[in-house]
């Protein structure tokens, strides 16, 4: 396999961390340090290559299978300049090594079996966090989340072992209480994912960040409530009704959640075909969005709620008079912040379960319910058997496959057969 190189680190530091993976890698890194370092073992070695000298630096080697990758690797730490890294990854280039594709490292890992695709994934989630609440959820994932789904695989293992002497072993004195364990089994197992399946759509939530929509007609201090929420002129403010055509938005860490706030139209009936296309716009953007601020300004009505989208009612331009915010002052915003923090954080609550944030793998899980359900409707063994193991095939898209050995494992050591 072709010995891969890239930069491990972000462009302008001081440093930047170049890696190499792959067999040779660690002939290739001796060519331009001469001798290597022990194993594990940061060590300063003057790099040269065709007679010239390219840079001082830090030298870590990492021989398979005790690596990232699974493979040889080494990290070397390099002055931060760009001339220095492009001499040095013209070296490799030169000694054979190639520069490494988007994500090619942990492709290898995960090859290697250094993780799971479910620990891929939650890589993937913590490198993109953008808020504390994301980068809480990607550990969940690696943490909680794996192991929920390696005890779910085990289960099913003990369940399809208990399934498999039913069917296998009718003649033996298997106890009684056997298949009403087995059932049993089998409906704990699948209530247990049914919960993690109705958390699902708050985890995708937080991983994919929610919708918030200012809604209300024109000259209610939309623009202004949403340049004062992200402490910057982000939106056209004017006395002149129907300024605001577009959804203009910003993104924003409300509660450690990552909130997309966005300005729209002004309801309102309209001539001006322009304008009018901006008010259904804002209504389509209201009925999809997670959460809608309905604004009015003093002795204004509020505009009726999208149908089936949470929302709460905002009096604006309270420095004008009576109750409310004043986005001009700043009167009542910090008040408005906590409640729209806390409204963010239960839109995104998975109370505590194993969260799957991600399609595939809620996509994976509902299978296995459903085909623990359709067990648990079949009286006849053989079927019921046959259920199990479709239950086990796309669990497997989680966690690997149940294997037959292991299995018939769980059968021998579980039973006494054959007495």
């Amino acid at each position: 396999m072709t010995v891969i190189f890239a930069p491990i680190t972000g462009r302008g530091g001081a440093v930047t961390v170049l890696r190499l993976s792959g067999p040779g890698s660690l002939a290739i890194v001796a060519k331009l340090a001469g001798t290597l370092p022990a194993p594990r073992r940061a060590s300063l070695r003057k790099l040269h290559h065709a007679g010239k000298m390219l840079d001082e630096a830090l030298l870590v080697t990492f021989p398979a299978p005790h690596s990232f990758t699974g493979e040889d690797c080494a990290e070397i730490s390099l002055h931060g300049g760009r001339a220095v890294l492009a001499a040095v990854s013209a070296a490799l280039l030169d000694l054979g090594a190639r520069p490494a594709e988007p994500g090619e490292f942990s492709r290898r890992a995960f090859e290697n079996g250094k993780f799971d695709l479910l620990q891929a994934e939650a890589m993937a989630d913590l490198i993109a966090a953008e808020t504390e609440a994301q980068r809480q959820q990607a550990l969940a994932g690696a943490d909680v989340l794996h192991g929920a789904c390696t005890a779910w695989r085990e289960r099913l293992r003990n369940i399809m072992a208990q399934q498999e002497a039913l069917i296998d072993f009718p003649d033996e004195d298997l106890p009684p209480e056997v298949e009403a364990a087995l059932l049993a089994g089998i409906e704990d197992l699948r209530d247990e994912m049914r919960a993690a399946l109705h958390a699902a759509p708050a985890a995708e939530r937080l991983r994919e960040g929610l919708e918030f929509v200012i809604l209300g007609p024109p000259n209610a201090g939309k623009s202004t409530l949403l340049n004062a929420l992200a402490g910057e002129e982000v939106a056209i403010v004017s006395d002149t009704p129907g300024t605001t055509r577009d959804a203009v938005g910003v993104r924003l860490d409300l509660g450690g959640v990552p909130v997309h706030v966005t300005d729209t139209a002004g309801l309102r009936d309209t001539a001006d075909s322009i304008e009018a296309e901006g008010v259904r716009r804002a209504q389509a953007r209201a009925a999809k969005a997670d959460f809608v601020i309905l604004v009015a300004g003093p002795g204004e009505d509020f505009a009726p709620a999208p149908e089936n989208v949470p929302g709460m009612q905002l009096r604006t331009k309270a420095d004008l008079g009576g109750d409310g915010v004043s986005a001009r002052t700043g009167a009542g915003m910090a008040a408005l912040r906590a409640r729209l923090a806390e409204t963010a954080q239960a839109l995104t609550d998975t109370k505590g379960v194993a969260t799957l944030a991600r399609p595939r793998q809620i996509a994976c899980v509902r299978d296995t319910a459903e085909a623990l359900s359709r067990a648990l409707a079949l009286p006849e063994p053989e079927l019921r058997g046959e259920e199990l193991r479709l239950a086990a095939g796309a669990l497997a898209r989680l966690v690997g496959g149940i294997a037959v050995e292991e299995v018939l494992d769980a059968v021998f050591s579980g039973f006494c057969i054959g007495k």
